[in-house]
């Protein structure tokens, strides 16, 4: 019998070019996962307070825009290291009403801006990783710091909209729930 070897291989950080690749394919994961939703799950929220896949959709687009590659557009065009803005998500959230939106609509806003981020992200180069802007809550981010956290950021909210959906048809399962429930 042959021995089984396992690398134990340590994270690294994640070039440009990888990230940039990273990024379309949770995009790409996102729109097959979203436009298989019918209206009604798109709408739906898991509990009170909780987004439906379509506020999670207008949070990733805004998200995009104040934090990951408006910040890193930021950092990049200042010749000192910026003061970045926060922003309250769930504030934006309520002013956005994406729950009331269609979300193909959602999907071609926030296709138009991966694109384009894509790109960004794809372009940048080693030295551009080390720049830094300041925040207010958590200070000193640099731009490699944003596109991992970006990275991260994405299949948190991707693993959201599935868990509404398995949430939505959980009720429907009958007896099958016993397959899903420990012990």
């Amino acid at each position: 019998m042959a021995e089984s070897v396992e690398a134990v291989v340590a994270p690294r950080a994640v070039p440009p070019v990888e990230a940039a690749r990273l990024l379309a394919a949770a995009g790409a994961m996102l729109e097959a996962e979203v436009s298989a939703l019918t209206l009604d799950v798109c709408r739906w929220h898991p509990a009170p307070g909780e987004w439906c896949a379509s506020e999670v959709i207008g949070h990733l687009i805004e998200a995009e825009r104040r934090g990951f590659a408006g910040r890193i557009r930021i950092v990049l065009a200042a010749a000192a290291p910026p003061e970045l803005q926060g922003w309250d998500p769930d504030e934006v959230a309520r002013a956005r009403r994406d729950c009331a939106r269609e979300p193909a609509a959602l999907l071609d806003e926030l296709r138009d801006l991966r694109r384009d981020s894509v790109a960004l992200v794809a372009g940048l180069r080693p030295a551009d990783l080390g720049r830094v802007g300041r925040h207010p809550k958590v200070g000193d981010l640099r731009v490699d710091d944003v596109l991992h956290e970006w990275l991260h950021h994405d299949r948190n909210h991707l693993r959201q909209i599935q868990a509404n959906v398995q949430a939505y048809v959980w009720p429907s399962m009958g007896n099958a729930q016993r397959f899903s429930r420990p012990g």
